[in-house]
């Protein structure tokens, strides 16, 4: 690979990288602009790499210091938000019952501090290796292993505390109310 075609590195990248957007910021505006973001530093700084091979690792590496960048400078200036933001899920082409696990998955992996949620991210919903989010989080493969054990662990952990919040919630229709005084 000598040179990349930009448009095919688009389309190729463009909804990996904006599903990992949204992982990480919980916002589709939010993600919108991180790849955005990280297809113009590509289009200004993409010809200095030199292992073509390493391109998703690079674009993936990008989106996320500039999400951390963004998370540094909203610490630093924090604002006050008018309107609370809405995590609008992508409308999954499945049954009903898929979709409403998916949605609750998503819910319980939005709540998950970042350490945790971006390399559960990369490697379950991007399957990257684990080289591969070492390289893009810039921690050793140790670390990288410890943060998915702990995380699949508090991704469970919030997963029953959602399900059993959602299940307060439903009315059982296959149970029948008791009456009384009607021969039972």
């Amino acid at each position: 690979m000598t040179d990349i075609d930009f448009q095919h590195l688009v389309d190729q990248f463009y909804q990996p990288l904006f599903r990992f957007g949204i992982s990480l910021s919980r916002n589709q505006d939010d993600a919108s602009d991180l790849v955005q973001q990280t297809f113009s530093l590509w289009a200004a700084k993409g010809h200095q790499l030199r292992d073509k091979s390493k391109v998703k690792t690079w674009l993936f590496t990008t989106l996320y210091r500039e999400f951390i960048g963004r998370q540094r400078k909203i610490k630093r200036y924090p604002q006050e938000e008018l309107t609370e933001a809405h995590y609008d899920e992508v409308a999954i082409e499945s049954s009903v019952v898929k979709a409403i696990d998916s949605k609750l998955v998503l819910q319980a992996l939005s709540e998950l501090e970042e350490i945790y949620r971006a390399p559960i991210s990369l490697f379950y919903l991007q399957q990257h290796s684990y080289q591969d989010i070492a390289e893009i989080l810039e921690v050793p493969v140790g670390t990288i292993m410890s943060r998915l054990s702990r995380g699949k662990q508090k991704l469970r952990d919030a997963m029953n505390k959602v399900t059993s919040t959602k299940a307060n919630k439903i009315i059982s229709l296959q149970q029948k109310p008791k009456r009384e005084g009607y021969g039972s």
